[in-house]
């Protein structure tokens, strides 16, 4: 089985680690834009381009599914992707997982880039999935650049800013970028008591499932391939400082 992720940079490392952990056989393409890094500030066509291009790099690697592991490619891409790829490759998105995370009432915030929050595409999802609960948007500028560059002090900073913008109380935190699953230790300690609802997990077991429905379930030997703007590379440095970028460098042979 081989799995192919899509994003800018190493925001698509919490689905791969997924993918990962309940598939420790598949073997992984991931695909990323370091040259047009990041898609935040990108208008909807260009994200739309970049990304594509990505998908069809990782394409020509033959996998089963390919995973649009970014927030912000889910909501200017997929269509352009899946229209590209499918019915031949099963494509899967990423959601903010509202739905679960407002399920149990209260106070929810939704962390995003400040490109997201307060979107059309967002609202939508508050409005279609916040049910009774008291959803607030919270803007996080610079989060996301900091993850990528590895920057601690910098993600601290942003961490904190967007802790202040969240209700005290709040029972609940949507990661509504995937580079911010990355740090979820440090979010949780900035706003303690409240449970964290990513995406990652969810976004594996749909490819997992997809795969099984067209009958592509066969092992794999736990590879892993990295592309930079199609270019085969090996894992970007900065991953290994992240839990889930440490993981994906441990093959199943060696672990």
């Amino acid at each position: 089985m081989k799995i192919a992720l899509v994003d800018s940079g190493i925001g698509l490392l919490a689905a791969a680690a997924a993918v990962r952990n309940l598939r420790p056989d598949a073997d992984l393409v991931l695909s990323c834009d370091p040259a047009g890094m990041p898609w935040g500030p990108r208008t909807a066509q260009d994200v739309s381009d970049r990304a594509l291009r990505c998908a069809l790099d990782a394409a020509e690697r033959g996998p089963d599914a390919l995973i649009v592991a970014c927030n912000t490619a889910s909501v200017h891409a997929l269509a352009a992707v899946r229209a590209a790829l499918e019915p031949g490759l099963p494509v899967v998105g990423t959601v903010p997982a509202i739905k679960p995370a407002a399920a149990g009432g209260g106070a929810v915030a939704v962390w995003a880039t400040p490109a997201t929050t307060g979107s059309a595409y967002q609202r939508e999802l508050i409005a279609e999935f916040g049910g009774a609960a008291e959803v607030t948007e919270v803007p996080c500028p610079g989060l996301a650049a900091a993850v990528e560059a590895g920057d601690g002090v910098a993600v601290g900073a942003a961490v904190a800013a967007a802790a202040a913008l969240t209700p005290v109380g709040v029972r609940a935190v949507v990661l509504g970028c995937t580079h911010y699953e990355l740090v979820a230790d440090r979010i949780a300690a900035a706003v303690p008591g409240a449970e964290l609802f990513g995406s990652a997990g969810a976004v594996a077991a749909q490819a997992l499932r997809r795969i099984a429905a067209v009958g592509g379930v066969t092992e794999g030997g736990g590879g892993l391939e990295v592309l930079l703007n199609g270019v085969s590379a090996p894992l970007q440095a900065v991953a290994a400082g992240y839990p889930q970028g440490a993981a994906l460098a441990v093959t199943p042979a060696t672990a």
